[in-house]
């Protein structure tokens, strides 16, 4: 089963209907006990991090998510649930995040005569890291945030706006983390969600 976590903050219906053109049922659930029972997790996000983590708390979905994100099952992140894997966000004012991915998260400076936030499509190229990177550099995805991730290790994919070069993507082994949304990539998006499918448990 491919669990779909919803925390109020994610862009759910999208993100099982991208799932649902492969073929893959998926269940959407707030339940840590069907996460925890789940072959695979996602998870999306679209909001703030404050408020995101607040849900969490309130759910009872905190350390159903690092579980999931840390005990080798095969796991992806979703533009905000990208940001808060990382240690801390300057949203908000600052939050703690989860800190599974360890650096922060920043926002966009102003004055480079980029609209922020940015809502769009970019390029990616790989890094140094990742078993899937190297099939999905140079193509392009469809971003929307204000915040972006720093380039840590674990960085497989980059991208550039507003003068600044940041994560597009984090792998570390079956955790994959996109801060585009691959479920409205069209083609592209599906097809790394396929390579998502293929990778075996640890």
């Amino acid at each position: 089963m491919t669990a779909i976590v919803d925390y109020r903050a994610g862009n759910l219906t999208s993100v099982k209907n991208a799932f649902a053109a492969l073929g893959v049922e998926t269940v959407v659930t707030s339940n840590p006990a069907a996460i925890a029972s789940a072959d695979r997790v996602v998870f999306p996000g679209v909001g703030a991090a404050r408020s995101a983590m607040e849900n969490l708390r309130n759910l009872g979905l905190v350390e159903a998510v690092r579980t999931a994100a840390t005990d080798g099952r095969p796991f992806l992140g979703i533009c905000l649930g990208m940001q808060i894997l990382f240690d801390h966000s300057e949203e908000d004012g600052g939050v703690d995040c989860l800190g599974i991915v360890k650096g922060s998260v920043r926002r966009f400076p102003d004055g480079t005569g980029d609209k922020i936030p940015q809502i769009g499509w970019n390029d990616v190229s790989r890094t140094e890291r990742g078993e899937c990177a190297a099939d999905f550099s140079g193509r392009e995805f469809y971003f929307v945030h204000s915040y972006y991730a720093e380039v840590v290790p674990e960085t497989s994919l980059v991208t550039e706006y507003a003068g600044v070069k940041f994560t597009a993507m984090v792998e570390r082994g079956p955790l994959w983390a996109c801060q585009f949304h691959p479920e409205k990539s069209g083609r592209v998006g599906l097809d790394l969600l396929r390579a998502w499918l293929d990778i075996p448990r640890r």
